[in-house]
C-alpha cells in the first residue's frame, strides 16, 4: 500500500492546479479580463498565502519554467533570420536603451528608500526587464504579434533575455569585487567563453544541418507520437545544453526554434509543442501568484502601495517616451510600454541569486519579490484597460504594412491553403500559380513535400486533419480552403473542422465519387467536383470532334450533360434517391442515363446477351 501511495501521491496537486484553472481563467475571461490573470489569482488562492492546497513552490516553478521555454521556442519558430536582422535596430537600440535607462530610474528609486548601491543596482536591473511571457501571451490573445507594435514590444523581451546571460556573469563580480577577476586565471575566463561558443556553435549546425533530416526519417514512420517526442527533444536537449554552458534555457530554445523557422516541418512542430506551451505556462503563472507573501504584503502594504504602481508608471512613461523616439506612434508606444511595464520573469531568478551573493538581505529581497509578483499581478489589468480604451481606435488606424512583416510574407497571410498535394492538389497549384497566387500547403507525405520544393510553394509537413496544425498554417486567415485528399474519410473530417473553426473560409473540396459528392453537399461545402467527372466530360467532348462534331456542338452535349448532372445530384441530396443505402460502407449508386436512350441496348457477343439476359425470362 505505501507504493501505491508512494505512486499517487503526485496526483493532489496535478488535481489541484488543473482545478484551480478551469475555475479561475473562464471566470477571468468571462469578466473581459486576460487568461493571465486567472492563473496568477489561482496562484494566490491555492499557495501558500491562501489556501496552502499546495507546497514545495520552488520545486513546482522550476517545472514551470519549461513553460517559457517552450513558449520561445515557438516564437522561434515564427521568425526568420532575415526578419530578425531586420529588426536590429529595435533590439540593441530601443531594446538596451529601454534596459539601462529604466534600470537607472528604478534603481536610484531604490537607492532613495535606503537599500545600498549594489542592492539598487540589483533591484534596478531586476524590475526593468519585462515580464516575457505576460507580454507574448497578451499579444497572441489579442492576435498582435504580427503587428508593429508586437514586433517591436518583442523586440525589447529578446534584447532583455540576451541580457539576462551578461548580467549573471556581472552579479559575482559585483559581490566580490577586483577578487573574482584575480581568482579567475585569463585561462579559465578563455575556457568558459569558448565553450560557450561552442556550445553556441553545436547548436547553430546540427539545427542547421541535420534536423531536417532527422524529421524527414521519423516522419516516414508515420508514428504521430514519435513525432512529438522528437518535437520536446529538441526543444529540452537545446535548453539543456545552453543552461550547461551557463546560458538562458530559454534561449537555447529559442535558438533552436530559429534555426527551424525554415523547415517543412515547422507547423507540426508547433502543433505538438503548443498544448505542452500552454499547460506549462500556465503552470508558471501559477507559481507566480504562490510567490506572494500576503503576510508581507500585509506588513509592507504602504511601501508596496507606493512602489507598484510607481514601476508601472515609470515603465511606461520611460518606455514610451523611447519607442516614440524611435519612429513610433505615441499610441503603438503606450501600448508597447504599458505591456512591458510588469517585472519579468528572470527578477525571480536574479534576486534569489543575489541573495546567495550577498548582495541584498533577505528581507530586501523578499520586499522586491513582492514587488515584481504585484507588478506582473497589476501589469494585465492596466493593458487590459487601456487596450480597451485605445484598442479599437488603434486597430482602425493600423499601418496598411502591418499585414506582412518583412521575412513573412504570404506565409500564414496566404489567400488559400491547400490540404494534399498528390496528382489532383499538385494541379490546382499549378493553375492558382499561373495568376501569382502562392498558396500555403499541407501534406504529410514527405516525397511529397519534396516535389513541392520544385513549386517555390510553402509546403509543410502536417496531418490536416487536425485543428492545430491547420491554424499554425494559417486557415484562420485564409479566404478558400482547397480541400484535395483522396480519402473520404479523412476529407469528410478536414470539412467538419473547416466549417466548425474556421467559418470565413470557403470550402473547395475534391470528391471521391457521386456518393462522396452527395454526401458532402449534405455538409453545406461552397464548392465540390468529382475527381473523374470534369476530365470524363473533356474526354467524351473531345472525342465528338474527333468524330467530326463542330466543336459548338461538342460542347453544347458536353454542357448538357454537366446541368442534367448537377439536377440529378441536388434531386438525389434532397429526395434521398437511395434510401439510405448510401451509409452502407462501399455503397454503390446504379448509373442512370441522363438523356433517354434512342433504343434498346445490343450485346454482339454470346457472353455478352448471355449477361444482359440475366434474370430475365
Amino acid at each position: 500500500m505505501a507504493d501505491t501511495a508512494s505512486h499517487v501521491s503526485f496526483l493532489p496537486p496535478i488535481l489541484t492546479f488543473c482545478g484551480a484553472a478551469v475555475v479561475a481563467v473562464p471566470l477571468f475571461r468571462l469578466l473581459g479580463l486576460s487568461a493571465v490573470l486567472g492563473y496568477l489569482a489561482a496562484g494566490i488562492v491555492i499557495g501558500p498565502s491562501g489556501l496552502s492546497l499546495v507546497g514545495e513552490r520552488e520545486t513546482i516553478a522550476t517545472v514551470a519554467e519549461l513553460g517559457v521555454v517552450l513558449l520561445l521556442f515557438i516564437i522561434g519558430l515564427e521568425l526568420k533570420l532575415s526578419h530578425l536582422w531586420s529588426m536590429k535596430r529595435d533590439i540593441f537600440g530601443l531594446g538596451m536603451a529601454q534596459l539601462v535607462l529604466t534600470a537607472l530610474c528604478l534603481g536610484g528609486g531604490a537607492y532613495a528608500f535606503g537599500f545600498s548601491s549594489k542592492g539598487a543596482f540589483v533591484t534596478g536591473v531586476a524590475t526593468a526587464l519585462s515580464a516575457t511571457a505576460i507580454a507574448l501571451q497578451m499579444l497572441g490573445e489579442r492576435n498582435d504579434l504580427q503587428t508593429p507594435y508586437g514586433q517591436r514590444s518583442f523586440a525589447i523581451l529578446l534584447f532583455q533575455d540576451l541580457s539576462v546571460v551578461p548580467l549573471l556573469a556581472i552579479l559575482p563580480l559585483l559581490a566580490s569585487g577586483l577578487n573574482a577577476i584575480e581568482q579567475n586565471s585569463l585561462s579559465d575566463r578563455l575556457v568558459t567563453v569558448g565553450t560557450t561558443l561552442g556550445a553556441i556553435g553545436l547548436v547553430v549546425l546540427v539545427g542547421r544541418y541535420g534536423l531536417n533530416p532527422f524529421f524527414r526519417i521519423l516522419a516516414r514512420s508515420g508514428a504521430r507520437e514519435v513525432m512529438t517526442a522528437s518535437a520536446l527533444l529538441v526543444v529540452l536537449g537545446a535548453a539543456l545544453l545552453m543552461e550547461e554552458v551557463g546560458l538562458s534555457m530559454a534561449m537555447g530554445a529559442f535558438l533552436a526554434g530559429l534555426l527551424l523557422a525554415e523547415s517543412n516541418f515547422r507547423h507540426q512542430l508547433e502543433a505538438d509543442i503548443e498544448p505542452f506551451r500552454g499547460m506549462l505556462l500556465g503552470l508558471f503563472f501559477m507559481s507566480v501568484g504562490m510567490s506572494i507573501d500576503l503576510a508581507l504584503v500585509h506588513r509592507q502594504w504602504m511601501a508596496l502601495a507606493i512602489a507598484a504602481p510607481a514601476v508601472i508608471l515609470g515603465k511606461t512613461l520611460i518606455l514610451t517616451l523611447l519607442s516614440r523616439i524611435f519612429g513610433a506612434s505615441w499610441h503603438d508606444g503606450l501600448r508597447s510600454a504599458i505591456l512591458l511595464s510588469p517585472a519579468g520573469e528572470f527578477a525571480f531568478v536574479l534576486l534569489p541569486f543575489s541573495l546567495g551573493l550577498g548582495l541584498l538581505t533577505p528581507a530586501e529581497t523578499q520586499l522586491v519579490t513582492a514587488l515584481a509578483a504585484i507588478t506582473m499581478l497589476l501589469g494585465p489589468i492596466v493593458a487590459t484597460a487601456l487596450e480597451r480604451l485605445i484598442g479599437a481606435r488603434s486597430r482602425d488606424d493600423a499601418h496598411p504594412g502591418s499585414a506582412a512583416l518583412p521575412g513573412q510574407e504570404g506565409e500564414l497571410s496566404s489567400r488559400v491553403l491547400v490540404i494534399g498535394f498528390g496528382r489532383f492538389g499538385q494541379i490546382v497549384n499549378q493553375v492558382l500559380l499561373a495568376q501569382g497566387i502562392e498558396a500555403t500547403v499541407i501534406d504529410k507525405d514527405v516525397e511529397r513535400i519534396r516535389d513541392a520544393a520544385r513549386f517555390g510553394l510553402k509546403v509543410f509537413y502536417g496531418d490536416g486533419t487536425r485543428l492545430d496544425v491547420l491554424r499554425a498554417a494559417g486557415a484562420e486567415k485564409a479566404e478558400v480552403v482547397c480541400i484535395c485528399t483522396d480519402h473520404p474519410d479523412v476529407t469528410r473530417k478536414i470539412v467538419e473542422i473547416v466549417h466548425q473553426d474556421f467559418q470565413n473560409a470557403r470550402s473547395f473540396v475534391r470528391a471521391y465519387d457521386r456518393i462522396h459528392a452527395i454526401d458532402l453537399m449534405g455538409m453545406n461545402v461552397d464548392y465540390q467536383i468529382r475527381e473523374c467527372f470534369e476530365s470524363a466530360i473533356v474526354f467524351g467532348r473531345t472525342t465528338l470532334e474527333e468524330l467530326g462534331f463542330d466543336p459548338e456542338t461538342a460542347a453544347e452535349s458536353a454542357d448538357e450533360i454537366r446541368k442534367r448532372d448537377i439536377a440529378r445530384l441536388v434531386l438525389q441530396k434532397s429526395v434521398g434517391d437511395m434510401g439510405g443505402a448510401e451509409l452502407v460502407v462501399g455503397a454503390k449508386i446504379t448509373p442512370e442515363p441522363l438523356l433517354k436512350p434512342s433504343g434498346k441496348a445490343r450485346g454482339l457477343s454470346p457472353e455478352t446477351r448471355d449477361i444482359l439476359n440475366e434474370g430475365i425470362f
